[in-house]
């Protein structure tokens, strides 16, 4: 099983980003996902993103959302995450906005490793403590650590 310190890099970080709607948010992460693998393009990482969003909100409540796709042609897992200067409506359960946002490839092929790193994603931010240390982290680096260190994937 993978571990967030091996898939989300230090530069796939981003706090106070600026997106006024879902769509930004996920043009966003595209960009900064294909930026991390020189194989894909942000144009094809939004499209995946939107298409998976279209099966169903990716918004998880609490102001949290886990946008994810597989990749054809990937070789590896891929991860970013925003912080957003404010939130934006991703249609969560609860309907509240979102603010934290966690992106997340995998290759088109795995199925289990996807459904487990998604779950592991998701109680790491079940974690009120998480999404508060989060949220007054002062800079990337410090919200990297707090996702690391409080991964649930082992």
């Amino acid at each position: 099983m993978v571990t967030i310190d091996q898939i989300l890099a230090p530069e796939c970080v981003c706090s106070n980003v600026s997106a006024a709607s879902r769509k930004r948010t996920l043009q966003v992460l595209g960009e900064i996902l294909a930026g991390a693998d020189p194989d894909i393009s942000a144009q094809a990482v939004f499209d995946r993103l939107v298409a998976r969003e279209r099966l169903g909100s990716t918004g998880l409540g609490e102001g949290c959302a886990l946008p994810h796709a597989r990749v054809p042609g990937l070789g590896r897992t891929l991860a970013a995450f925003l912080r957003l200067g404010r939130g934006v409506d991703f249609d969560s359960p609860d309907h509240e906005p979102v603010d934290l946002v966690f992106g997340l490839l995998v290759p088109e092929e795995s199925t289990d490793e996807h459904l487990e790193i998604l779950a592991a994603i998701a109680r790491v931010f079940s974690d009120e403590r998480v999404r508060s240390s989060i949220r007054s982290a002062d800079e990337p680096a410090r919200i990297r650590d707090v996702l690391v260190s409080n991964d649930t994937f082992t």
